[in-house]
């Protein structure tokens, strides 16, 4: 996906340089680093024109040029890199905070390179449907519906073939072979947010997670802390079975 506390240290990890274009590739897109606040000011217009007007045109109306007009019409997804301590690839949405332009329009979307055995860890969008369509290589791919339909739907996704994860389910992706993936995910809403799970369960108080588990003989408080730090960024290195038979090590 405000978006996630992890997609915001991925986008903030994000470092926006404009390229010397060339015949085959034009000059690349800087980030709109202000998209929340241009998109506030969209939305105080009274009609979809209204919004564009605001922001495609100068002062007197005029539509943009060049550059002023690319940098608010194309979303770059050159512009990623992984989030600090990330091991297993990156992601970067186009969302309304950092692409204004999708004010009202409804969808969002994403690209994430994986690496071999990479995993984007369990997850969930608090207020869009997705659908994720993969580009290269191979994905295993999960999610788990709401109470009463307790059971995980799984495949395995190979080049240009596609799955859906609905609104609010808990899903995941994985890289289980010795090479790169890369996946593109559209989003049935603007803001589509992102709850990484794991990583927000410990985050509640130590006697609470400690009951939700079970295992009070187990996982106590005085060790819920030292679990907290070995907690994954986003994209997290996967399974030890993976990294084991691609001689690569945590």
């Amino acid at each position: 996906m405000l978006f996630g506390s992890s997609l915001l240290v991925i986008l903030a990890s994000v470092v926006s340089v404009r390229a010397a274009p060339t015949a085959s590739q034009p000059a690349r897109v800087p980030i709109i680093t202000n998209g929340a606040a241009i998109a506030a000011g969209l939305k105080t217009q009274a009609s979809a024109i209204d919004r564009f007007k605001k922001l495609l045109t100068d002062g007197s109306g005029n539509l943009l040029t060049g550059d002023a007009l690319r940098d608010l019409t194309v979303f770059d997804f050159n512009n990623q890199a992984p989030a600090p301590g990330a091991k297993g690839g990156s992601i970067l949405l186009a969302t309304v905070d950092n692409f204004p332009i999708l004010t009202d329009l409804g969808i969002s979307g994403a690209i994430s390179f994986i690496e071999p055995c990479g995993l984007n860890i369990p997850h969930e969008h608090p207020r869009a449907n997705e659908m994720l369509t993969v580009i290269d290589g191979v994905l295993d791919a999960g999610f788990v519906l709401e109470n009463g339909f307790n059971t995980e739907v799984q495949t395995q996704l190979g080049k240009y073939q596609a799955t859906v994860f609905p609104i609010g389910s808990i899903h995941y992706q994985q890289n289980p072979t010795c090479s790169p993936a890369a996946f593109v995910a559209a989003f049935s809403y603007e803001d589509p947010g992102r709850s990484d799970i794991a990583t927000n369960f410990w985050m509640l108080p130590s006697d609470v997670v400690d009951a939700a588990l079970g295992f009070p003989e187990t996982i106590g408080g005085d060790t819920i802390d030292a679990w907290r730090a070995h907690l994954p960024v986003n994209l997290a290195a996967g399974v030890d079975s993976c990294l084991k038979a691609c001689g690569l090590s945590h």
